[in-house]
């Protein structure tokens, strides 16, 4: 009876959570009581390890050492060894299921003990790396106990090495910022239009000619301008193989994605019969879609891809390859005599069928070598391979599709998890467009509220990607990837009930002083000025400051102002002009840039505005109001938070002035850039109505082009109270252009009437 209530005292032990208390721990444990004491950690502190931990205790060793300078003694612990806690960090095997992430960390004042699974202690090691104290002096680890465990077991980053190339120190560094951070999975981007960066000694023309490009463009996607300069890179087996067993040494996983059966232009620049048209080709100099693929129809395509796989499976031990399988272009396969001929063959109805084949074909011989296929959610299209893992980036609707089908499922959403997106509305770099804050990155839950409760078991994680075509050295990586790998950390991490946003807000001032202990650049857009135009009670607009820097002191100017004045409560917009937000701090300098913003304003502005169709989630950011806002885009895509996107859908907008109102001119602005799929309105209809049920119609709208901004106007010369505009999508995006076959975008960025 007495070992019986043992063992109940035990088990209520580790089952309740410990008190909650606030922490700089990322991600949150689940359970922290902190105990009001410290470890002192010096010359003379032992690691003691048994022989399954080695890495935990080779990582954590190696850490204190760098930023240290302390090289602390280790030993091995042998069985039934009796431990001596005087001064000591003890790492245990608690023999756990291997794949268990539960570690539990005792901190008392005489010594340290971390125990779990091998990888459970190596998180329980990143853990107490957090603990250590931001400084050289005496190093004063808090006594405390945690409980902890992650909620998905797939916690991936993405890094895309085609567009620009990275070192091996690089990619190691990389892997160690994961490590950091418990994520367990790179997803290693090799090959692309623009480069094939992974030797295989079958085909050496691979890197001999497909990982160098000519030259490669300057500024934004559209400009047309190049650089003249040749550029080049790929991994020697033996570096691949070098990098793979550092990542596992980290309990991080390396999946390699190869490409296909589209974004192979390398490829087929180095080996040219294996597309449609036998070439010639050219590794790609600009970023986009090419209109060209792996040829469907040749058995001989298979056979190349077949043996360069087996190479890869050779080097990389993950039971996950990655075949890519996104913005394949089609009309190369509809021409080619060899792709129709194999759909007749297997009785494929269309083009995706084809794609589908093609994915299936190449599964299969993958299963066949013990392993399972990851790709981008395009490869639902047709009809998905009996046992691939769906990668989910177009929003979560191929997820939650692929989840329904009984698939495993890795959620990738552009928006929040596409780390080349901005993390700041008011980021003067060049990037890829779209907006991921800090903010929106932490609040994601992987799981779509949805989906019924009895899928949710195939959302095994998420991740987020880093794609390069704007990041060509180490510093604008880091300086994207921080701090949003924190918030992507215990995004992943924490169960949704141990999130919240406020309490995260209160580590960052510790994330930053932790990223300048590591000497990292990292974007402090956090504390940036934030800025939003919001809709008066007057049906005017205000323009909102805020800041999370609590030094510092907010002041703007405006148009009929220059002096600065103090920042009380938004500011009334009322005429057409530049306005200035400052930063300072209590001694008067200048904290950070200032931010400017025109605005235009007319009769439209700040007005009730509806949409009949609501925008694709990935270009929503401002709803309606973006029409209304006074705002006029002037930059694209790289401020494409201005805009609202629809994809596939048409634009219906319907505009309540308040009153009648004599109306001369009504503008409509609209975005072109046809290699990312964005298309000017096929059709622009105004209709107009004093009662806002019998309308009237307008259909002359004349337009001017300014570096891809469409200005459509309408002379009018009518009374009215509400104004309508119809602008129709362009639709299927035609044969020859980039994502042919594919629905097109249509982007608005405001309305006026004048």
């Amino acid at each position: 009876m007495m070992i019986r209530l043992v063992f109940l005292i035990h088990l209520i032990v580790v089952c309740i959570p410990f008190t909650k208390a606030q922490t700089t721990i990322t991600p949150s444990p689940i359970s922290c009581r902190w105990l009001n004491d410290h470890f002192k950690l010096n010359k003379n502190t032992v690691i003691l390890y048994d022989s399954s931990v080695v890495d935990a205790k080779d990582f954590l060793s190696n850490y204190v050492k760098t930023y240290y300078q302390l090289s602390l003694p280790c030993k091995i612990i042998v069985a039934n060894q009796k431990i001596n806690n005087q001064r000591s960090i003890v790492l245990t095997n608690n023999n756990a299921p291997l794949s268990s992430s539960q570690y539990r960390i005792s901190c008392h004042t005489d010594a340290i003990h971390i125990s779990g699974s091998p990888q459970a202690v190596f998180y329980g090691v990143q853990t107490l790396i957090q603990l250590l104290p931001l400084q050289q002096k005496a190093l004063l680890v808090p006594t405390v106990e945690i409980l902890d465990s992650a909620r998905f077991s797939y916690r991936g980053m993405h890094l895309d090495v085609a567009r620009h190339f990275y070192d091996v120190d690089f990619i190691k560094r990389y892997i160690d910022f994961l490590a950091l951070h418990k994520l367990n999975v790179f997803h290693w981007h090799l090959t692309d239009d623009q480069g094939w960066r992974i030797e295989i000694k079958k085909f050496p023309r691979l890197t001999e000619i497909g990982s160098r490009r000519s030259q490669t463009l300057i500024g934004p996607y559209g400009t047309n301008r190049y650089d003249g300069i040749p550029y080049s890179g790929f991994y020697t087996q033996a570096q691949i193989k070098d990098i793979v067993e550092y990542a596992s040494k980290r309990f991080v996983t390396v999946i390699p994605e190869i490409e296909m059966p589209g974004h192979c232009m390398a490829a087929l620049a180095a080996y040219p019969y294996l597309g449609c048209t036998k070439g010639p080709y050219d590794v790609m100099q600009t970023w986009g879609v090419s209109a060209d693929a792996f040829c469907a129809g040749n058995d001989s395509t298979y056979n190349f891809l077949e043996q360069v796989l087996d190479e890869v499976i050779s080097l990389f031990p993950s039971t996950y390859i990655h075949i890519g399988g996104d913005e394949c272009a089609k009309e190369m396969w509809q021409k080619c005599i060899v792709c129709q001929q194999k759909m007749k063959t297997e009785n494929l109805t269309n083009e995706h069928a084809l794609q589908s084949y093609f994915v299936g074909r190449i599964e299969k011989y993958i299963n066949s070598k013990g392993r399972k296929i990851i790709g981008w959610d395009e490869i639902l299209e047709g009809g998905l391979a009996a046992n691939a893992t769906v990668m989910s980036w177009r929003g979560m609707e191929g997820g939650i599709t692929a989840a329904q089908q009984k698939h495993d499922v890795i959620m990738t959403p552009g928006t929040p998890l596409y780390f080349d997106h901005t993390q700041s509305i008011n980021e003067d770099s060049i990037t890829q467009g779209g907006y991921n804050s800090l903010q929106m990155v932490y609040e994601y839950n992987p799981i779509p509220s949805t989906l019924d409760s009895m899928f949710h078991k195939y959302i095994i994680g998420a991740q987020a990607n880093m794609w390069t075509e704007y990041m060509s050295n180490e510093a604008k990586i880091t300086y994207m990837l921080f701090p949003r790998i924190a918030a992507l950390s215990e995004a992943l991490w924490c169960r949704n009930e141990y999130k919240n946003w406020t309490d995260f807000k209160k580590k960052i001032p510790n994330l930053f002083s932790k990223y300048d202990f590591w000497k990292i650049k990292y974007s402090k857009a956090f504390y940036d000025i934030q800025t939003s135009v919001i809709a008066s009670k007057e049906n005017t607009i205000q323009w909102q400051l805020k800041s999370n820097n609590p030094t510092s002191f907010l002041y703007y100017e405006t148009p009929n102002q220059q002096n600065k004045i103090p920042y009380t409560t938004p500011i009334d917009v009322n005429s057409t002009g530049t306005y200035k937000a400052i930063l300072k701090d209590k001694n008067n300098n200048d904290v950070g840039s200032p931010i400017t913003q025109q605005f235009y304003i007319n009769k439209a502005t700040g007005k009730k505005i509806q949409l009949l169709k609501l925008p694709n989630n990935s270009y929503a950011l401002g709803g309606a109001f973006t029409l209304v806002d006074g705002i006029q885009n002037s930059k694209g895509m790289s401020k494409s938070a201005q805009f609202l996107g629809f994809w596939g859908d048409d634009l219906q907008a319907t505009i309540d002035l308040g009153k009648p109102e004599k109306i001369n001119q009504v503008i409509l602005h609209a975005f072109e850039q046809e290699a990312s799929w964005i298309y000017k309105p096929k059709e622009i209809i105004l209709s107009y109505s004093l009662d806002g049920v019998t309308y009237k119609t307008q259909e002359d709208a004349n337009y001017k082009i300014d570096g891809g901004h469409y200005i459509f106007s309408f002379a009018c010369d009518f009374d009215a109270q509400f104004i309508r505009i119809f602008a129709r999508n362009s639709g299927t995006i035609p044969e020859g252009k980039a994502g042919a076959g594919n629905q097109s975008w249509l982007f608005v960025d405001e309305i006026e009437i004048k």
